[in-house]
């Protein structure tokens, strides 16, 4: 896939620009460098989703959008990515911290040193410590702050567990003196490298953060990167009072928009501008829900870019892919993502496995990828990790039908054998199989995939209730909700491995209340049914295999690597909690006046940071 840049050459000329103020301190200017590439001025988005599922807290956010804005522009991390596409942008690089850390003999101790100059923006405005790192770690084990991927972290680091109330320290942890934390693990994990690269690893100040054990943190966020949400130096931070009472910010509403601007306290020195490029002094991301109109106005130059939650519509994508005039302005990526319907295997009818079996079946995934776009929109998936993590061929199909039409004969003949057929018709029926609650999101392109799913689990006599909602991902994240089906999910690793795949999804030692990523409920127990207080449960478990895998990728990538193929097999033939149906392409379309632009392959988006535009061609 070819890399979206405009040429390495120009985004390292730009470096060389002195940006030159004119008039008042409102005006914005922009300084073209060679190659085209132009400092300053204002890139605008639009967004039919903020897609906050914990109101922008660092701790708890766990999309893409989240993830690009945190590691691209508010919070650094002691290591991170270089914000680009490719293998590259799945490389580590250091960030916070001076190099990579000093790694024990046994595995077990990390050991990192932080850099000098690194500060807090406004209204803090002081220097960050190793204190302020592990704060955050002591933050995200607080059941209220809702830490979405807790889970990683959780028996790792020695003493770092849930609770209830802030813990004083972390048995762990150790901070010397301000500048080095040390970290204890329990276990032997190569992945460590990569958990402390995610946002909520990033430093948190504990007299703004400390106020919040909630995810209310996120509408008073410090910022450690280049920007910070515009109106945060208005926040008086004298106290938890104070601070409440001077918010929140004005610039970023989780259900409206999110302003950047510069932070005036960034040292680009301490930063590296292969991974931070910083072009212009502000970001504007508005929420459009009609994708119609968003990609309107990108062509016609009022808006700069989108973060949409899937592709352009396809009738966008058509124009951009063949008109000479506009190809060089469709963009794309490629994604380590899987877009799939989930099924909740504790709710009915998809509490019984040849039910699930027989949708596989009879999905017309073709029908879907045309709503999509078409071809140019990606793979139909036939699998649950893609082939570019895993290297699991998508010519492995458990449920192989021809042209991805969906076989209804065969999947009849699965559902004759369910518990929900009781007269061997291969059709679902009874009070489970009719009004069977599906949620959905409200944009495109999942509202013209929808009656493609409706009309295919109809042929087997299932019937849906689609519930098309904003929050889509917290009602099927909620798991007293019991959603029996969702067709909005999608999923990209964490990191390049594995074990942020299916090693995490159906690892049923992390579900939870609320937040919970393991949607079809695979592995829950008695003890956590009860706990949770729901009456479902048990469910099949895979957490044994998810240990094995671990354990071998220890002493052996390859022999590892086939493992988690070896389970995602056994997930897709045995448990079957998911209808796969695309490895998307990540498309998007940007504006005349666009003069850089990158994707980010870490977080699946628009790397924020590396774009520019040049004003005076902005309509």
């Amino acid at each position: 896939m070819r890399k979206n840049t405009f040429g390495a050459l120009a985004l390292l000329l730009s470096f060389a620009l002195v940006v030159v103020a004119c008039g008042d301190d409102d005006a914005t200017t922009t300084t073209a460098a060679a190659g085209g590439v132009t400092t300053g001025g204002t890139y605008r988005m639009e967004t039919d989703g903020i897609a906050y599922t914990s109101g922008g807290d660092p701790s708890g956010e766990y999309l893409g959008i989240s993830f690009g804005i945190f590691t691209n522009l508010l919070a650094r991390t002691l290591l991170t990515y270089y914000h680009t596409d490719g293998a590259e942008g799945n490389t580590l690089v250091p960030d916070l911290a001076e190099d990579f850390p000093v790694v024990s003999e046994d595995g077990l101790t990390y050991t990192f040193t932080l850099k000098d100059g690194i500060m807090f923006g406004p209204p803090l405005s002081r220097e960050i410590t190793s204190q302020d790192v592990e704060f955050a770690f002591r933050r995200m084990t607080v059941s209220t702050v809702v830490a979405q991927y807790e889970f990683y972290y959780d028996g790792l680091i020695n003493g770092l567990v849930l609770q209830d109330t802030l813990p004083d320290s972390i048995a762990g942890i150790e901070t010397p003196d301000d500048k080095t934390i040390i970290f204890n693990l329990t276990r032997v994990s190569p992945d460590f490298v990569y958990l402390v690269a995610m946002p909520a690893a990033a430093p948190q100040p504990e007299e703004v953060a400390g106020c919040f054990m909630d995810p209310t943190y996120g509408r008073y966020l410090i910022s450690s990167g280049p920007y910070m949400y515009e109106g945060t130096d208005a926040l008086d931070a004298s106290s938890c009072e104070a601070l409440t009472a001077s918010g929140p910010i004005s610039g970023f509403d989780p259900a409206d928009h999110s302003y950047f601007v510069r932070n005036p306290d960034y040292d680009p020195a301490t930063d590296d501008p292969e991974v931070r490029a910083n072009y212009v002094d502000r970001i504007e991301i508005d929420l459009n829900t009609n994708v119609q109109d968003t990609f309107a106005k990108i062509k016609a130059g009022e808006l700069d870019g989108a973060v949409a939650s899937g592709n352009p519509p396809a009738d966008v994508l058509q124009d951009y892919s063949t008109d000479p005039a506009l190809q060089d302005r469709l963009k794309s990526g490629g994604d380590d993502r899987t877009w799939y319907i989930t099924m909740n295997i504790t709710a009915a009818p998809f509490d019984d496995v040849h039910v699930r079996r027989a949708a596989n079946l009879i999905m017309d995934k073709a029908g879907i990828l045309q709503a999509w776009g078409g071809d140019i929109s990606g793979i139909i998936a036939t699998h649950i990790q893609p082939p570019a993590l895993s290297g699991l061929s998508a010519d492995y199909d458990p449920y192989e039908t021809e042209g991805f039409r969906g076989d209804e004969e065969a999947a009849k003949a699965e559902m004759a054998l369910s518990a929900y057929d009781s007269d061997g018709d291969g059709m679902c029926d009874g009070d489970a199989c009719t009004g069977v609650i599906m949620i959905n999101r409200a944009t495109s392109p999942w509202i013209e995939a929808e009656p493609v799913v409706v009309a295919s689990l109809a042929k087997i006599g299932i019937t849906v209730e689609v519930r098309e909602v904003s929050d889509h991902y917290t009602q099927i994240q909620t798991i007293a909700n019991n959603v029996p089906i969702g067709m909005n999910p999608g999923w990209g690793k964490d990191f390049p491995d594995s074990s942020s795949f299916v090693g995490f999804l159906f690892d049923g030692r992390g579900i939870k209340a609320e937040g919970n990523y393991n949607y079809s409920m695979v592995g829950l127990t008695e003890a956590q049914a009860a706990s949770l207080g729901v009456e479902f449960g048990p469910t099949p478990s895979v957490d044994a295999d998810i240990d094995n895998c671990k354990l071998i990728a220890l002493t052996d990538e390859q022999g590892g690597l086939d493992c988690w193929n070896d389970l995602d097999k056994r997930l897709m033939e045995e448990i079957v909690p998911w209808i796969p149906y695309l490895w998307p392409n990540i498309l998007t379309t940007i504006g005349p006046a666009v003069t850089a632009w990158e994707f980010d392959q870490f977080a699946g988006v628009v790397a924020f940071s590396k774009v520019a535009v040049d004003v005076s061609m902005q309509g």
